[in-house]
This record gives structure tokens, sequence and C-alpha cells, in this order.
């Protein structure tokens, strides 16, 4: 089962950003998505599952954002290889 949040936004915001108010709401979710996962808070994984994509697909969309496929520290990196 899944949750729902409801934000309220001015009514002329999507027009402000040239997109119908459907196109605002999954950008939004989207936006929301990515930047749980750069704070490292979600995975891509359950990020993508927010917002209905596929894992890869959602990987893929990240550059748009100017966001890394992969966010880790070069300390972080030794001790990931030895639990691959």
């Amino acid at each position: 089962m899944s949750e729902k949040i409801e934000i309220e936004y001015p009514d002329n915001l999507p027009d402000l950003l040239q997109k119908s108010p459907e196109e605002f709401e999954r950008e939004a979710k989207m936006a929301m998505a990515i930047k749980l996962f750069e704070l490292k808070r979600i995975s891509s994984g359950i990020a993508a599952e927010m917002v209905g994509m596929e894992r890869v697909s959602f990987l893929l969309e990240l550059r748009k954002y100017g966001v890394e496929m992969i966010n880790m520290e070069p300390e972080e990196l030794p001790s990931d290889l030895e639990n691959a």
C-alpha cells in the first residue's frame, strides 16, 4: 500500500512555468524523488518507484537535473568495493 501527500500551490504556477497542471505535478514529484536520492535518503529503486519509472530510466533522467548517477564520496569507494 502506498501513501499520498497533497501539496498546495498557486493556481497560476503551472501557467507561469508553461506547463499543464498534470505536467507540473509530474515534474514536482520527479524533483522530490531526485532530491531525496541526491541527499542519499532513498535508493534509486525507491525513487524510480515513486515516479512510476523503471530504475534505469530514472537513472538516465538524472542528467537532465544535473545530478550524478553515482553519488559517492572518494573515501567511500574502497569500502564499497570490499562489499561488492
